[in-house]
């Protein structure tokens, strides 16, 4: 008995000592875990705070041409009606930039705002000598005021914001004080509509095939793993593979041509939006493959055998009941991808995106720019002002994402209430 006793004493010594080791293997794991957690969100939000303060703060503007000195009849240029600002552009105005202005659109069919708009960019010319950041413009005004009077008695001290309506609804152009994001914005929506519509119904029909169809043989499993593989591809490599396909081998169609495009006067020999957003459904496809099979693969078995029991056929079954139970997940799944693909730069190069475009897109057989592919652009040039500018086109990117994102997490929620209340 005391043999036993002391067996059993042993015993649950060494179940406590066990247990007081793993608790303390737990908490050292949970802590490594909130650590990680704790610099992901520090790194997340010090991008975001770079980012922010570049977007906003004081900027030191000098005028090429005194305003004051562009008044007419005693009205001063702020205050000239439309014939007023008319005779100004007609007198200062050199002739081939006049008759260039005119052919973008007639000046008797702009508003008096518009023209005054003119006047400033191609008259006044004012420019940015001098920028600071937001953090510099809240914590130094004092000393950004001075500063500013010592090296430049004749600028104006202005709070900027880089983001505004007019940075957003303005096409591009080569002055950082005149430029806009709107080029860029059309191309990205352009193309990643074209993605959308290419990937998401291929990716969802070779999911359901690979889950619901295919047997379990040599060739499939070869399938599969491929489709891992290409998931894992570098996205320049798809690059690579849209310009021989879409910018080359199939540049009639890509271009237009075939379709008679070719007098629109964009077409850029198959490097439009339309290979761009092929471009992307291929890099973005086997990762809407992959979710959408684990989302299929999700559902019970028992839904498809009650289903089938009751006499519907195999594709009745997916169509009504294993495709809306796994939607939800479908969806989260390709809006993570499509926001990857919003964000892609380098397949864009190769496939021929442009840096500067004078002129929008007009349809998916035009030359293309993206929000990225300027970001890259502005951030490269020397000049501080674009480096301003490169900051609030990524506040725009991030807000196109996030509100793309946003719209992925309440479309899911509803369709769960609705599995779940319905």
């Amino acid at each position: 008995m005391n043999a036993t006793q002391e067996a059993q004493g042993l015993a649950r010594r060494d179940f406590e000592q066990n247990l007081g080791v793993r608790h303390a293997r737990g908490s050292r794991w949970r802590v490594a875990f909130m650590l990680s957690t704790i610099f992901a969100i520090l790194f997340l939000a010090t991008l975001i705070i770079t980012v922010v303060d570049d977007a906003f703060g004081y900027v030191v503007m000098v005028d090429d041409v005194d305003a004051s000195t562009l008044a007419r009849n005693g009205v001063a240029l702020e205050d000239q009606s439309k014939a007023l600002l008319l005779d100004t552009l007609t007198e200062h105005l050199a002739p081939r930039r006049y008759r260039a202005l005119e052919r973008e659109l007639p000046f008797e069919e702009r508003e008096a705002l518009d023209l005054y708009e003119v006047v400033l960019s191609e008259i006044v010319k004012p420019r940015v000598v001098q920028t600071y950041t937001l953090f510099e413009s809240l914590f130094g005004k004092k000393d950004i005021l001075e500063q500013s009077i010592k090296d430049h008695p004749d600028g104006e001290l202005i709070f900027r914001s880089w983001v505004s309506m007019r940075f957003l609804s303005t096409s591009l152009t080569g002055r950082p004080m005149t430029t806009g994001v709107l080029t860029a914005i059309k191309g990205t929506l352009l193309t990643i509509l074209i993605t959308v519509l290419f990937a998401f119904p291929i990716g969802i029909a070779a999911a359901i095939w690979l889950e619901e169809y295919a047997g379990d043989n040599r060739l499939n499993r070869i399938i599969q793993v491929n489709i891992y593989n290409l998931a894992g591809v570098p996205s320049i490599i798809y690059g690579m593979l849209g310009l021989a396909i879409f910018v080359r081998a199939l540049e009639p169609f890509t271009s237009g041509s075939a379709f008679g495009q070719t007098g629109s006067g964009d077409v850029a020999n198959g490097r439009t939006i339309l290979s761009a957003g092929l471009t992307l459904a291929l890099l973005i496809l086997p990762v809407i493959i992959i979710n959408a099979q684990e989302a299929i693969r999700a559902i019970p078995g028992s839904l498809r055998q009650s289903s089938l029991a009751v006499g519907a056929t195999k594709w009745q079954t997916i169509l009504h009941h294993v495709l809306p139970a796994s939607f939800d997940r479908i969806l989260t799944g390709t809006v993570l991808a499509v926001s990857r693909a919003i964000g892609e730069t380098a397949p864009l190069v190769v496939v021929g995106a442009s840096t500067f475009l004078s002129q929008d897109p007009t349809g998916v057989f035009s030359k293309f720019t993206t929000l990225p592919i300027q970001i890259y652009q502005w951030t490269s040039r020397p000049q501080a002002e674009f480096r301003h500018i490169a900051a609030a086109a990524i506040v725009v990117l991030l807000t196109l994402m996030l509100s793309l994102n946003a719209f992925a997490i309440i479309t899911r929620n509803k369709l769960r209430k609705q599995k779940r209340f319905g």
